[in-house]
Parts: structure tokens; sequence; C-alpha cells
């Protein structure tokens, strides 16, 4: 899935739920209230950026998902 926009991206399909992690930012957003035919459409995509921006963003409502790494405070090294 070579894509110079979106770095991967999985469905859950019992919650309905695409997430995408784009290349740029490093960030994942998920997507609410994904159907399957979209989720199957997307992976056949040959642009997926261009499917994207036509078929998922401004479609759905999303949340940006923290990254766990991130909010995890880390230890000092001094000692």
């Amino acid at each position: 899935m070579p894509s110079t926009s979106i770095r991967k991206f999985e469905y859950d399909p019992d919650r309905r739920v695409l997430s995408v992690w784009f290349v740029a930012s490093g960030k994942r957003y998920d997507y609410e209230d994904v159907p399957p035919n979209i989720d199957a459409e997307f992976r056949k995509a040959f642009s997926k950026g261009r499917f994207f921006n036509r078929r998922i963003r401004d479609h759905f409502r999303y949340r940006l998902v923290e990254d766990p790494q991130a909010a995890r405070p880390r230890r000092s090294r001094a000692g």
C-alpha cells in the first residue's frame, strides 16, 4: 500500500471504526461509523490519499488518538 500521505490504516468491523495513520504528522485518527463498503473500496483504491480525500475526509466524525508512548511519563536517567 504505498502512499505518500497515508502510512497505514485498519478497520474494526464490529465498531465500524477506520483508523488512519498519516505520513506527514505520524498521527492516528479514528473515523467513526464507517460502513464496511467504504473500507473495502479504500483497500482497492489505487490512490489511497485521493480516495481518503474524496470519500472519508469531511464525511465521517473523527477523533485524534493520542499516542500512549507520548503520554507516558519519562523516567530521569540521573541517579
